[in-house]
């Protein structure tokens, strides 16, 4: 209620046994959500888009480009994302941050200087379309075009998580302090690996290295979680906090459904294809079982996105290849990895449960279960694209042993 003599608001108790507070109301407005409205170029909100090329870039005098943020439903709070495009035969302003970035190249070839503003090796190296590299926590930075037409950038950013706890950009983007042990000025830093261990946590493939000059084209190891012949690769970069992976499905296959909640984002970097995601509480059936209006489909190809489960709780999601190649895909999580964000004590046993079946205690949907409308949609849909199905008949028979 508002003074009306000095233009003051008073809280008021509520009268007998109401409520207090509005009841409902409006999500305010985040510190990262005031900095990306001040920065002055548009945000891009929604489940996903076909291609990141698509969309509409506006001059971005602090980056030194043209650009859009890019916030996908689910992802808010939880991690950045925007595209960044280098002007022909130009650069990028310099920069540094206290938070987290990845890029991927979508279009171009140029180069990356990295460096400390106080001393030590400065860091160059290249990059063309498919390039995957990480930047060091507030090490000094500079993009710059090597050819004659735009260059366009998907960068990830740990920048809502520090802007909402700290409050405070100029915080962020001034703080003095060297992370050594993120930096490294030996010639190698940025030499790429290809050496293949298990991560730390699950015992999934992963690859220690602060580039990847072609996540296009490599070599991905053998998985098999999300569907037959699935390969996949963690790679773990600058000692970040921001999870991410590279998966591929082969050609005339297609991911089993699963559910987790809301962060991951799926960029396509090869072949194309849909995505379906629904609630979880429409259950393993939302067609047969009427719920279609709830169930959100995106179609995408190269450096197109989607986000996995754009309602905050857990959603289903899966993922269909309807081209002649393989359909690979690079999953971003920003600091939100899933076996870390689970409110368990250190020690309580996990299990990998976007990877096991509804009937083993996971959120996998087996092929025998999933909804009829599923294998026929993408039987049509690959046929009318030239190409065959090679998801076998018994994929579709209830083994005995979950009978």
């Amino acid at each position: 209620m508002h003074d009306d003599m000095s233009g003051r608001v008073h809280w008021h108790e509520p009268t007998a046994e109401k409520r207090a507070g509005h009841g409902k109301f409006g999500q305010p407005m985040s510190d990262y959500d005031r900095f990306m409205e001040d920065d002055g170029v548009p945000v891009f909100r929604g489940v996903g888009l076909r291609s990141v090329k698509d969309l509409d870039l506006k001059d971005w005098p602090r980056m030194g480009g043209r650009g859009q943020y890019i916030q996908l439903h689910g992802t808010e709070g939880k991690w950045g994302c925007y595209v960044v495009e280098v002007p022909p035969g130009g650069a990028l302003n310099p920069e540094k941050h206290l938070y987290e970035e990845i890029f991927l190249v979508a279009e171009g070839r140029g180069t990356t200087e990295v460096w400390l503003e106080e001393c030590g090796a400065r860091h160059v190296f290249e990059w063309q379309q498919g390039s995957l590299f990480s930047i060091p926590v507030n090490a000094m930075h500079r993009i710059v075009n090597a050819t004659n037409k735009p260059a366009l950038l998907i960068a990830g950013t740990t920048a809502p998580n520090l802007m909402n706890l700290v409050g405070s950009t100029d915080f962020i983007f001034n703080t003095p302090y060297s992370f050594s042990e993120r930096y490294s000025g030996a010639q190698d830093f940025y030499r790429p690996s290809e050496d293949i261990e298990p991560d730390p946590i699950r015992g999934l493939a992963m690859r220690r290295t602060n580039l990847v000059p072609d996540i296009v084209n490599c070599d991905l190891p053998l998985d098999n979680r999300r569907s037959p012949g699935y390969r996949r690769v963690e790679p773990f970069m600058t000692g970040n906090k921001f999870y991410l992976w590279i998966g591929q499905h082969e050609t005339g296959r297609y991911s089993k459904a699963h559910a987790h909640t809301s962060a991951a984002v799926l960029i396509c970097v090869k072949g194309a294809g849909y995505t379906y995601t629904w609630p979880e509480e429409c259950g393993v059936n939302p067609w047969r079982d009427g719920h279609t209006e709830k169930v959100q489909r995106v179609d995408y190809g190269p450096f197109g996105m989607v986000s996995a489960a754009p309602g905050g709780a857990r959603w289903y999601h899966q993922h269909f290849n309807t081209s002649a190649e393989p359909f690979r895909l690079s999953a971003w999580f920003g600091p939100n990895h899933p076996s870390l964000v689970t409110g368990l004590r250190p020690g309580e046993k996990q299990t990998d449960y976007t990877a096991m079946d509804v009937t083993e205690g996971g959120t996998a949907i087996p092929y025998w279960m999933e909804d009829p409308h599923l294998r026929e949609e993408f039987e049509d849909l690959i046929a009318r694209n030239g190409g065959k199905s090679r998801m076998e008949p018994s994929r579709y028979i209830r083994p005995e042993s979950d009978g």
